[in-house]
């Protein structure tokens, strides 16, 4: 089993009005020093799937297919292989 954890952002030069917000509200609270807030989204996956190589190439078609906009999203991912729980 392979954990997938997926980071979702607006891609570089595409407004971000919510992380816009989050930033001048949070001037308003007295955080003077934010410059800017990026807002995006974060997926964990479990995959019942032993083979990295594998585990990538679904991944990467869920993102591409469904979990990210890539017109104007990008996408990362790490994957973190998972202890086998077998019963006693």
């Amino acid at each position: 089993m392979i954990r997938a954890k997926i980071h979702v952002t607006l891609k570089s030069g595409i407004l971000d009005p919510q992380g816009r917000a989050i930033r001048q509200s949070l001037e308003t609270l007295g955080f003077a020093g934010v410059t800017d807030v990026r807002v995006g989204k974060f997926l964990e996956i479990e995959l019942n799937q032993d083979d990295p190589a594998e585990a990538e190439a679904q991944l990467k078609a869920m993102c591409e297919t469904l979990l990210a906009n890539t017109v104007i999203e990008e996408y990362r991912y790490e994957l973190e292989p998972q202890p086998s729980q077998h019963a006693s």
